[in-house]
């Protein structure tokens, strides 16, 4: 059993989507990223990379790359499994957290639980995302963005 660790930041911007789990989530601003800037899923992306023992997101889809611009992190994560089951590795599950002030994701969290749960081949109840604020405090406080934390564990193939 492996056990990974992973964090994201995005800022807010004007004129995009907000993605978080591979679900789209009402709301006045989206993330600034050269991908979709899917915090979570970057997040988790990030704890399967470690637990692997695999670098991180950026090594894998570097932000230089145009390949990359505007990339779906469903993909994205699609290709960390991709890896990671080539190491004799599966995803067995994942905690996420994200750090937001607004919206409230609560309406949303069962449907990115299912969408991450597809992608890692997981069912819901292996896979847990919530949502707290930080009280006002700091960057996720004045909303000028969100953060995402997530820990997965891994298992032999």
């Amino acid at each position: 059993m492996r056990i990974g660790f992973g964090y994201d930041v995005h800022r807010f911007t004007e004129d995009r989507p907000l993605l978080l789990g591979g679900v789209e989530i009402p709301h006045e601003k989206g993330l600034a990223g050269h991908s979709d800037a899917d915090v979570l899923l970057h997040a988790v992306s990030d704890a399967l990379l470690g637990a692997a023992a695999l670098g991180d997101l950026g090594a894998h889809f570097p932000d230089t790359d145009a390949e990359w611009a505007g990339a779906d992190s469903r993909v994205l994560l699609h290709d960390v499994v991709t890896a990671i089951r080539a190491e004799g590795f599966s995803p067995h599950n994942v905690d996420a957290t994200v750090l937001l002030e607004r919206p409230k994701l609560r309406p949303h969290v069962d449907a990115m639980r299912t969408s991450i749960g597809e992608v890692l081949g997981l069912a819901p109840g292996h896979v847990s995302v919530k949502a707290t604020t930080t009280e006002g405090l700091g960057f996720v406080g004045r909303e000028e963005g969100v953060a995402a934390q997530a820990v997965c564990t891994l298992r032999s193939l």
